[in-house]
């Protein structure tokens, strides 16, 4: 009998703390939804280029153009100056979350659409996927690793 409560103590307390693992995974996930979310923002109300600074680690990596943009000073050099005559918007939000056990990694991927509108007022869209790698830095906040 004793090994039986024995047993049945320890079957509890694993379950115990797996839903807690489960509780925790699922706050997390929230506040990488709440990252993709602040960051489409800034995008479209300060700037791309200034979102995709903030948001990134400093050893951040962008693909762009089958080109790796290795660091976020390259990040920020990467970016050309805006032309003030048009109109850029960046939308995208995240299909998929999911997060390590431990918290530290996060990956997120989904569908973006990059639009352009021109000064004639014709707007020129396109549409794929993105995929996001974020890691939690050593103050506690979410920043991308790679986009």
């Amino acid at each position: 009998m004793r090994k039986l409560l024995y047993l049945l103590s320890i079957c509890i307390l694993m379950f115990a703390c797996t839903e807690n693992n489960q509780d925790q995974k699922e706050i997390w996930k929230k506040e990488i939804v709440d990252m993709e979310a602040a960051f489409c923002k800034m995008a479209n109300e300060v700037g791309i280029k200034e979102a995709f600074i903030e948001f990134a680690a400093d050893d951040a990596v962008l693909e762009r153009r089958d080109q790796l943009v290795l660091g976020k000073d390259a990040i920020a050099n990467s970016f050309g100056t805006p032309n003030p005559n048009t109109k850029v918007e960046l939308i995208w939000a995240p299909d998929f979350v999911d997060v390590s056990k431990s918290g530290d990694l996060a990956y997120t991927y989904g569908p973006f659409t990059y639009s352009v509108t021109d000064s004639t007022g014709k707007k020129t869209s396109n549409e794929g996927i993105f995929h996001t790698v974020w890691k939690r830095q050593a103050d506690g906040k979410w920043k991308y690793v790679w986009d």
